[in-house]
Order: structure tokens, then C-alpha cells, then sequence
């Protein structure tokens, strides 16, 4: 309980009343849409560490840990190949990284981690590369039957940029978020229109695209300021 009540006097009023309206219709989505308790506690997990990470705090990826362990399991359910491998082989073992990464670029002050930004050559290699690969991605997907190879692969090879970005402490891992998560709640709608009790996933994705938009602009005033 002292652990999450130091968490909790991190955020402001706002990001605090949004947070708590994310947790209420996610359990309201559970009590009377009876969503997979799997889903549930992902979101939980999932929100956590989105918030946690957007204010710097290394604790983030123990959380990102837990929900990337429930995400398999329903990647997995709903045939989502693409999302399954990204999580279980790449997200997984990045977050381990993170925790080391970020533990050594700690500003002691905040108690957070020092922010940065690419330069030019890195968006023009980043970008490439990124684009590449994703037409690859969507082709592959197709071939193996993955129920939305475009969505699919576009959000596994988005996310595997953002990864990167988060342990490299990038401001422009919100962008690439804000596309992820925005894809990613569309395709999980697909999901729960067909039949399946994922309405707190859906829920999480939107959460996750505010909480996207709220620290790219949060941490834009604060590298300006630092410069």
C-alpha cells in the first residue's frame, strides 16, 4: 500500500481523475460484460507502467513485466501471432534491459530518468528501416492466416521501434505510441465485436493513446526547458 501511495502523489490531478476513470470502466466492463479476468488485471498492469514510464520512474518495467506475461495469453487466444512473438521474444526481455538501462541515467534530483531526443541521421535511419521491415511484416502475417496482418503487423514492428526508443529514453517513442496504441485498440474493437470478453483491452489501448499524447507534450516542455 506505501508503495502505490508513493506512486500515487507523482501525477498530477488530472492524470490522477483519468486513471481512476480508466480503473472504474474497467471494472465496471468486468462486473457487467464479465471480461476475461486475464484482460483485467493486463490493463491494470498495462496502464500502470504506461504511467509510470511517461514520469520516468524505473519501477515502470516491473509492471510492464506482469502485464507482458497476461498479454501473451490473450495474443495467443485470439490467434494473434504477430503480437505474441513481439511480446514473449522481444518485449519481455527488452523491459529486463530497461531496468538496467534506466538505472544508470537516473537524474538522483527527480528521482527520474534524463530525457533525450534523436538526432536527424537517426530519424532518417530509424524511419527507413522501420518502413521496410513493416511491409515484410504485413506480407509474412497474411501468408500464416493472422486474423489483421495489416494492424497486426504494423503495431508489432511499430512497438519493437518504441521499445527501442523507451530504453534509449527518446521523446520520440510517444509518437510511435500514439500509433500503436491508436491501431491497436481499433484491432482489439475487431476482436470484441466478434464475440470475445476483451473490453478492458480495448479500454487500456484508448488509455494508453491519452496517456501517449499527455507525456510527448510533458516531455517536450521539459527537454526545451533543459535546453
Amino acid at each position: 500500500m506505501k508503495l502505490l501511495e508513493r506512486y500515487w502523489q507523482i501525477f498530477t490531478k488530472l492524470e490522477k481523475c483519468c486513471l481512476l476513470t480508466a480503473f472504474f470502466m474497467i471494472l465496471l466492463s468486468a462486473c457487467i460484460l464479465h471480461d476475461s479476468k486475464i484482460a483485467v488485471f493486463n490493463a491494470f498492469f498495462g496502464i500502470m507502467y504506461t504511467s509510470l514510464a511517461g514520469k520516468g520512474k524505473v519501477d515502470c518495467f516491473y509492471f510492464g513485466l506482469a502485464g507482458s506475461a497476461l498479454y501473451c495469453i490473450l495474443a495467443f487466444s485470439n490467434n494473434l501471432w504477430g503480437n505474441l512473438l513481439l511480446y514473449a521474444l522481444y518485449y519481455i526481455p527488452m523491459q529486463i534491459l530497461g531496468i538496467f538501462k534506466w538505472n544508470k541515467n537516473l537524474d538522483t534530483a527527480k528521482d527520474a530518468i534524463i530525457k533525450t531526443q534523436l538526432n536527424d541521421k537517426e530519424h532518417l535511419l530509424y524511419g527507413t528501416a522501420t518502413l521496410l521491415i513493416t511491409v515484410l511484416a504485413i506480407f509474412v502475417l497474411y501468408l500464416t492466416g493472422d486474423n489483421s496482418p495489416v494492424f497486426d503487423g504494423i503495431t508489432t514492428i511499430f512497438s519493437i521501434l518504441g521499445m527501442i526508443l523507451t530504453v534509449g529514453r527518446k521523446i520520440e517513442q510517444w509518437i510511435i505510441w500514439m500509433t500503436v496504441n491508436g491501431l491497436s485498440a481499433i484491432m482489439w474493437m475487431k476482436v470484441a465485436l466478434q464475440g470475445e470478453n476483451v473490453y478492458s483491452t480495448v479500454i487500456m489501448w484508448i488509455v494508453y493513446f491519452i496517456l501517449a499524447v499527455n507525456f510527448y507534450l510533458m516531455w517536450k516542455k521539459e527537454l526545451k526547458q533543459n535546453a
